[in-house]
C-alpha cells in the first residue's frame, strides 16, 4: 500500500490544443506542466484528446467532405504513440518537475486510434494508460473501443487515483466501478463545450459539469474536470461554410475543481482564456463526505443490487499451442476420412494403398 500525502494542490488545464501538431502540443503540455509546478501542483490533468486536439469534423460534415481534406490522415499521423520521442519528452517533464500528469490524447496503436488518457508518476513512470471504453456517437467513425482494464482505479502517492472522459461521466455502471473502488482523486477529461452551441444543451458546459459534479458528489471524491477550448485557428480549418459556423464556436472552456461533498474549489476562466484552475486537496474531506452516504460501501445494498465488472484487457489474438498429437488426413478415391494421428506434427500422409484422387 502506497503511503499517501494527504494536503497538496492540483491543477486543471483550460487551454487550446496546438491543432493537428503534435510536436508544438508536447511544447505546449510541457510548459503547462512547468507552470503547474511553479505554482506548487503535485497533479495537472489536461483535456480530452488534447494531443492533437480534438477532431471536431466528425460533427461538422460527411466523410466525404472530412476525407477529402485529408483531415484523417493527418490526424493518424500527429496522434501521439507510446513508443515515441514525443511520449518520452512528457515523461522526461514529469520527471523534471516531479509532477503527477494525467494526458488527454489521441492514442496511435497500429492502424487505429483510441481515446486514451496516460497517467504518469512524478520518476516519469508510467501508472496507467486507459482507453475510452465507448466512444460517443460520432466519436465510432475515428475511434476504436476501450476495455473494463480502463475501469480502474491506481494507487499513487497522492491517493487512489483514476480517470473517465467526457460522457463516459453519464455512464452509471461505469461511474459505480469506480467508486467501488475506493476512488479518491478523479480525473475527469472533456473537450470543450462549444459545439452545436446554444441549440443542443446536452453538448453544453451546464449539463455536463453538472456531471462532473454529480460525479464528485456520489463519489465522495475530488474531481478535476480539464476542458479544452476552440480556437480561431481552428474555426477557420474546420468551417468552410456559413452552416459549419453554426455549428462550431471559438471558446468552449469550463475547467473546474470539486470537492468531495460537490462544492467547487477552483475560479473559473473566461471560456476563452487559456490557463490553470488549481484547489488545494485535503483527503482527510473524504471521510467527512462519505460519513453521510457511501454508495459502494455502507449505504449500498449489494444483496439487492451488484456490478458486474470485466477488467481483464481485451485480447485481439489469444495464442494457443497444439496438442502432442494431431490428426493427419486420408485421401482416397472415396469421401476424405480422419485417421489415426502421426508423431510428426501438421505431417499430412498418405498410406501406400491410398491413390490420388
Amino acid at each position: 500500500m502506497t503511503s499517501h500525502q494527504s494536503l497538496y494542490k492540483v491543477a486543471a488545464v483550460q487551454a487550446a490544443p496546438a491543432f493537428l501538431d503534435l510536436d508544438a502540443g508536447v511544447t505546449k503540455a510541457i510548459g503547462y506542466i512547468e507552470e503547474a509546478a511553479d505554482q506548487g501542483a503535485r497533479l495537472v490533468a489536461f483535456p480530452e484528446t488534447w494531443l492533437p486536439g480534438y477532431p471536431w469534423w466528425i460533427w461538422l460534415g460527411a466523410p466525404a467532405w472530412y476525407l477529402g481534406r485529408g483531415l484523417v490522415t493527418r490526424y493518424f499521423a500527429q496522434s501521439l504513440r507510446y513508443d515515441s520521442a514525443h511520449a518520452e519528452r512528457l515523461s522526461a517533464a514529469a520527471r523534471k518537475h516531479r509532477m503527477h500528469v494525467v494526458m488527454g490524447h489521441a492514442e496511435r496503436d497500429g492502424g487505429s486510434l483510441y481515446m486514451g488518457q496516460w497517467i504518469i508518476g512524478p520518476q516519469g513512470e508510467t501508472i496507467a494508460r486507459r482507453r475510452k471504453l465507448k466512444p460517443t456517437h460520432v466519436e465510432r467513425t475515428a475511434f476504436g473501443e476501450g476495455d473494463g482494464s480502463g475501469l480502474a482505479v491506481h494507487d499513487t502517492a497522492l491517493g487512489r487515483v483514476g480517470a473517465l472522459c467526457c460522457w463516459e461521466h453519464i455512464q452509471p455502471l461505469s461511474k459505480y466501478a469506480m467508486y467501488a473502488q475506493n476512488e479518491q482523486l478523479h480525473i475527469a477529461a472533456w473537450p470543450s463545450f462549444s459545439v452545436y452551441d446554444p441549440f443542443a444543451p446536452a453538448f453544453g458546459a451546464d449539463i455536463n459539469n453538472a456531471a462532473s459534479r454529480i460525479y464528485a458528489f456520489e463519489g465522495s471524491c475530488y474531481v478535476l474536470a480539464p476542458c479544452a477550448t476552440v480556437s480561431q485557428e481552428m474555426v477557420d480549418l474546420l468551417c468552410d461554410t456559413p452552416e459549419k459556423h453554426a455549428l462550431l464556436h471559438t471558446g468552449g472552456g469550463y475547467a473546474v475543481i470539486y470537492g468531495p461533498d460537490g462544492s467547487l474549489l477552483s475560479e473559473r476562466l473566461a471560456p476563452d482564456a487559456q490557463g490553470l484552475v488549481t484547489a488545494e486537496i485535503d483527503l482527510d474531506a473524504i471521510a467527512m463526505a462519505k460519513s453521510a452516504a457511501d454508495p459502494a460501501g455502507h449505504y449500498a445494498r449489494p444483496d439487492v443490487t451488484r456490478l458486474m465488472l470485466n477488467q481483464q484487457v481485451a485480447q485481439r489474438i489469444e495464442a494457443f499451442e497444439l496438442p502432442a498429437q494431431t490428426v493427419r488426413t486420408r485421401v482416397t478415391r472415396a469421401a476424405p476420412v480422419l485417421a489415426p494421428a502421426t508423431t510428426e506434427i501438421g505431417a499430412l500422409r498418405r498410406p501406400a494403398d491410398a491413390q490420388s484422387v
